[in-house]
C-alpha cells in the first residue's frame, strides 16, 4: 500500500534519542500508579517513553502557551481591553488503536501540572458522532467514524465557543460500551488548555458552502500520531481480543455478541472490521491529513516512538 510521503520542507525530523535531548531538565511528574490509569488498553507506555518522548512535548507545548498568553495580553492592550481568559487548544488525530487516546491522557496529566496553567481538560470527538439513530435513517451506520458521521456543525460551533471564551461550553458524551452517544454533557468552564481528540480533527472537509471553516482552524498546535497500517491493524485486533475477554462480556455492551467468539471467529472478525471500516476511514481520511499536523509522532512495531517530526514555523 503506497501512503502520500511528506513533503521534506514542511516537517524537522528528530530520532527518538535527539528528542529526548530536548527535555532539558522537565522534571517527571508522574509516578508509576499514575501510569497505569492513563494507559490504554493493549498499549505498551512506560517511564522510559514518557521521560523520552512525552516531557520533551510537555515543554514545547508549555513553551507555546505562554506564548500564546503574551500575544492575547499584547493584542488586548492595542485594543484597550481587559485580558480575558481564551484556552489554549492543542488537537490530536490518528487512527483507531494507533494510541492517540493515551497520548491525550498523558499529555493532559503532564500539562497540568505546570504552574501557569493547572486547569487542562479533554474532550473526544466521539460525543460528536450522530446517535446511532441517525447513522441508521441515513444507511452510514457502517461509516461510523468517517467525516459524514459527525454532527460538524455543532462540533465547529462548540470549537467556536470555546475559542471566544465562553464562560461555560457543553459537549455530549459518547459510551464505548453503548456504542452510542448519550445524554450526558460535559461541561467546559474556561479551562488553560483544552485537548480535543478524534480520528478526523485535521480534515478539511468543510460543513457547507456558506461555512468554510474546519475544525482543525481552532487549534493552537496540533498533533498526529502515526504507525504503519499493518501495526495499526495488529493492535487493533489484539485489542479486540482483550475487549472479547472484558467488555464485550458486559450484558449491556452493543458488542455483547462477540464475546463468545473463538480465537479464530474473533481474529477473522477483527480483521473484517478493521478492513472494512477502519482501514478504509485511515487510508481515505485519516492519513492525508498528516502533514497538516504540527507535530507527528512515529511509533514502531512496538508501540515506541522513532521519530518526532516538527513543523517549521
Amino acid at each position: 500500500m503506497s501512503h502520500a510521503a511528506d513533503p521534506p520542507s514542511l516537517h524537522v525530523g528528530f530520532s527518538a534519542e535527539e528528542w529526548a535531548d530536548l527535555r532539558r531538565s522537565t522534571p517527571m511528574t508522574l509516578t508509576e500508579a499514575d501510569l497505569e490509569e492513563l494507559r490504554g488498553i493493549n498499549v505498551e507506555l512506560d517511564m522510559t517513553e514518557v521521560e523520552r518522548v512525552f516531557l520533551p512535548m510537555s515543554r514545547l507545548l508549555n513553551l507555546y502557551v505562554a506564548g500564546s498568553q503574551e500575544l492575547y495580553r499584547a493584542s488586548a492592550t492595542f485594543l484597550g481591553e481587559l485580558p480575558h481568559k481564551v484556552p489554549f487548544v492543542i488537537g490530536i488525530a490518528g487512527s483507531v488503536a494507533v494510541g492517540k487516546s493515551t497520548t491525550a491522557r498523558v499529555l493532559q496529566a503532564l500539562l497540568g501540572r505546570w504552574p501557569d496553567h493547572p486547569t487542562v481538560d479533554l474532550v473526544t470527538t466521539d460525543g460528536f458522532l450522530w446517535p446511532n439513530a441517525v447513522l441508521e435513517e441515513r444507511g452510514i451506520m457502517d461509516r461510523k467514524g468517517f467525516p459524514e458521521s459527525y454532527d460538524r456543525r455543532r462540533l465547529i460551533n462548540f470549537m467556536d465557543q470555546i475559542k471566544s471564551g465562553s464562560q461555560e461550553v457543553r459537549a455530549p458524551v459518547y459510551s464505548h460500551l453503548l456504542y452510542d452517544r448519550t445524554d450526558e454533557e460535559v461541561v467546559i468552564r474556561r479551562p488553560d488548555i483544552v485537548i480535543v481528540e478524534g480520528l478526523n480533527v485535521l480534515q478539511t472537509g468543510q460543513v457547507d458552502d456558506m461555512n468554510p471553516v474546519f475544525v482543525s482552524d481552532f487549534f493552537d498546535f496540533s498533533i498526529y500520531v502515526h504507525a504503519e497500517v499493518t501495526d495499526i491493524r495488529d493492535w487493533y485486533v489484539e485489542r479486540f481480543f482483550t475487549l472479547r475477554e472484558t467488555a464485550f462480556r458486559d450484558p449491556r455492551s452493543y458488542f455483547r455478541k462477540y464475546g463468545d467468539l473463538t480465537d479464530e471467529e474473533a481474529t477473522d472478525t477483527a480483521t473484517a472490521i478493521w478492513t472494512s471500516i477502519n482501514e478504509r476511514n485511515l487510508v481515505e481520511n485519516i492519513l492525508p491529513t498528516r502533514s497538516r499536523a504540527d507535530l507527528i509522532i512515529r511509533k514502531g512495531r512496538n508501540h515506541r516512538t522513532t521519530e518526532v517530526q516538527l513543523r517549521r514555523q
